[in-house]
């Protein structure tokens, strides 16, 4: 059953914690109650074995933007941080694997939004945008010159936050925004069957790679290698491996309980 936070919709459905906006007359814009509600949700479901799905639950409009008329009635410090770093900040900690199902428009603080997902499924029609130097702000928004160079590439990057032009799905999918296509009508459930694939895994060594693909930006290569012996090592003492291991073994399809 679904449940109604406001502007967020959360509902469980198997492994997966589907959390829809839902904010149709303001076009999903983020405003100051939308981020209470998603940090509500990471909050109390994050210890729970299940992967997060963002999604809007109005077709065609993942998410157009962060409020403008609440963006406006604030000071600056406060509407950036309360309405939007918190929220991205928050997102990018959550120990679990997230996905985006993003269809229709796809903009500033949405692209952001999908952007700090680990993974993110589109549609052709799809419309992807950072654009904030179309009203006179720095591309470098929330985390975006940092992350959107490791999924696109620096130069893509450039061009994307210099110019704040449209991304169209196909050539999201080809510069590697998204991770593939689906039609509209079956991009959250294949959202959601993905959610699936990867709660059915080993959810402690994909919390640790997660953990780790984050942290290895930051490292050389000679750190990161030992830092993922050191994480192999924890791994290898959780009862999943032990599973994994007899299940090797007997040539068995491992089943994995997430300690």
């Amino acid at each position: 059953m679904a449940e109604s936070n406001g502007p967020v919709v959360c509902e469980r459905r198997g492994d997966a914690l589907l959390v829809g906006f839902n904010r149709p007359d303001k076009r999903n814009a983020i405003d100051l109650a939308t981020t209470e509600a998603l940090h509500q949700v990471l909050t109390d479901h994050a210890r729970e074995r299940c992967i997060l799905v963002l999604h809007s639950t109005t077709p065609g409009m993942f998410v157009a933007g962060a409020d403008i008329g609440e963006l406006l009635a604030r000071d600056a410090d406060d509407a950036f941080m309360g309405i939007n770093v918190r929220l991205f900040e928050r997102l990018e900690a959550h120990r679990w694997p997230t996905i985006a199902a993003v269809d229709g428009v796809c903009a500033g603080a949405g692209a952001i939004l999908a952007m700090a997902c680990d993974m993110r499924l589109g549609t052709p029609g799809a419309k992807v945008a950072f654009l904030f130097n179309r009203v006179g702000l720095a591309g470098c928004d929330m985390g975006a010159c940092a992350i959107l160079p490791r999924l696109v590439g620096a130069g893509r990057a450039a061009e994307l936050l210099y110019t704040g032009r449209v991304l169209g799905g196909e050539e999201a999918e080809r510069w590697g925004f998204f991770n593939r296509l689906a039609t509209p009508d079956s991009v959250l459930a294949q959202a959601q069957q993905l959610a699936g694939e990867l709660a059915a895994g080993p959810t402690f060594a994909n919390a640790m790679t997660k953990r780790m693909l984050d942290m290895e930006w930051a490292m050389s290569i000679e750190s990161a290698i030992e830092a993922e012996a050191v994480a192999q090592a924890l791994c290898m003492e959780t009862q999943d491996f032990a599973r994994a291991f007899r299940a090797f073994a007997a040539k068995q399809k491992p089943v994995f309980e997430g300690n």
